[in-house]
C-alpha cells in the first residue's frame, strides 16, 4: 500500500527542516539586535535624539536586509516599540 503524503510529512523533509532552523536563527538574531538597540537607547544617558534615531534607522535597514519584503511586519511589531521608547527616553510627543 502506498504511503499517503500529508502536509506534516512534506514539512518534515530535511530541506524544510533546515529552512525552518535557518529562519529561527535569523529571528533570534533579529530579536537580539533589536533588544540591544533598545537597551542602548534606554540606558545611555549621553545619547542624543539624532543618534538614537539613526540607530533605529540602521536597525530597520538591517532587519529588512535579513527579511526582505517584511516592511509591514516591522511597522507592526518594532516601530511602535521604538516610538514608545523614544517618547519615554526623550520625553517626545
Amino acid at each position: 500500500m502506498d504511503e499517503i503524503r500529508t502536509e506534516n510529512n512534506i514539512a518534515s523533509t530535511p530541506q524544510s527542516q533546515q529552512a525552518e532552523a535557518d529562519e529561527r536563527k535569523l529571528l533570534r538574531r533579529l530579536q537580539m539586535m533589536m533588544n540591544m538597540v533598545m537597551q542602548v537607547i534606554a540606558q545611555d544617558g549621553s545619547l542624543t535624539v539624532d543618534e538614537a534615531s539613526r540607530m533605529i534607522s540602521d536597525a530597520r535597514e538591517a532587519a529588512l536586509a535579513m527579511f526582505p519584503g517584511k516592511e509591514l511586519a516591522y511597522d507592526l511589531i518594532w516601530k511602535p516599540r521604538f516610538q514608545r521608547l523614544m517618547v519615554e527616553r526623550f520625553r517626545l510627543q
